[in-house]
């Protein structure tokens, strides 16, 4: 990178730069510690995280975004709490990149801050990180007064992938806020057990067709044949988003059954059900699904016609 440090010729130099009385000067020796890639800009660019000027430590947020580590989750971890909205939130988004396990344990003591954005933050930290110890403290967050830090928390339980969570997922697919219902739904397609799935058909009945439409999805990445009718039932839901699930998972189960009830969506004007019920018919490929398909070879969507001719082809297919 060209800049004011261009001729530095180590670290050390960097270092000394990140006491230069100008903001301006300390942000381009945060960015050059960046560009420089090396373990040893770590500790300097934690060092920055605590620099007087707010843009300085926004920069350094973005900057730990590159490096992996503990001592990396710690130090975003800990600038969750700065006073600056700005800061909080790039500590926040290079928190959420960090992909080494080992970082887990540093996030683990923000888990029950003061701070709802802390926690909430914190959580996100940890989910792809799978730590089987965040499961306890997940759980635990399910009773938090805040509804982004309990969707979050939900969020790791559903990575975490343990049958043993599974009574907490449950019971967080009734939670009175919608978004956590709706991450809950999401997170029970793990589980193949028969309670995960009556918890998702009882989804399909919720108030929210968000909640409804990530039910209906879920249903379809485990299918088990008791799923079909209630998918088949709402394929008459008033939101179009939620036919489109139901319609996939049912082309995925290939229920045969479904093909009359899938086949009348096609008529709708919307070419996103249109492609959606053409891949299921020919997903099943039933004969009973080619005269629900035969109008539509030369529809005006160019993705609904390449669905059609398809599933038009594996029905022949079948049928040869």
């Amino acid at each position: 990178m060209s800049g004011i440090f261009e001729d530095f010729a180590d670290i050390d130099e960097l270092a000394e730069a990140l006491d230069d009385p100008e903001p301006g000067a300390r942000r381009v020796a945060v960015m050059e510690l960046a560009d420089s890639a090396q373990p040893a800009a770590i500790p300097l660019l934690a060092r920055a995280l605590g620099d007087a000027d707010a843009g300085v430590r926004q920069q350094a947020a973005q900057a730990l975004g590159e490096f992996d580590g503990p001592e990396t989750a710690a130090a975003l971890a800990a600038a969750l709490a700065d006073p600056e909205t700005a800061v909080a939130g790039a500590a926040a988004a290079s928190l959420a990149e960090i992909k080494d396990s080992a970082a887990a344990a540093s996030i683990l003591p923000h888990l029950t801050h003061p701070s709802p954005f802390v926690r909430e933050h914190a959580f996100r930290g940890l989910k792809e990180l799978r730590a089987p110890e965040a499961l306890a403290p997940a759980i635990a967050a399910l009773e938090d007064a805040d509804v982004a830090v309990r969707a979050e928390a939900v969020a790791v339980i559903g990575w975490l992938k343990d049958e043993q969570a599974l009574p907490a997922l449950l019971s967080a697919s009734t939670d009175p806020a919608p978004a956590v219902r709706r991450t809950a739904v999401a997170a029970l397609g793990f589980s193949l057990l028969g309670r995960a799935e009556e918890g998702l058909v009882a989804a399909l009945g919720d108030t929210d067709w968000q909640v409804r439409e990530a039910a209906a999805e879920t249903l379809g990445k485990a299918p088990r044949a008791e799923a079909a009718e209630p998918l088949m039932a709402v394929l008459e839901d008033e939101a179009w988003q939620v036919r489109l699930k139901a319609v996939r998972s049912l082309g995925r189960m290939k229920i045969t059954a479904a093909v009359p009830r899938i086949g009348p969506l096609m008529a709708l004007g919307l070419p996103n059900l249109r492609k959606e019920c053409a891949a299921a018919l020919g997903e099943i490929a039933d004969p009973a699904g080619e005269p629900f398909l035969a109008p539509y070879r030369d529809d005006p969507d160019p993705d609904v016609r390449k669905n059609v001719r398809w599933a038009l082809t594996r029905i022949e297919a079948g049928a040869a």
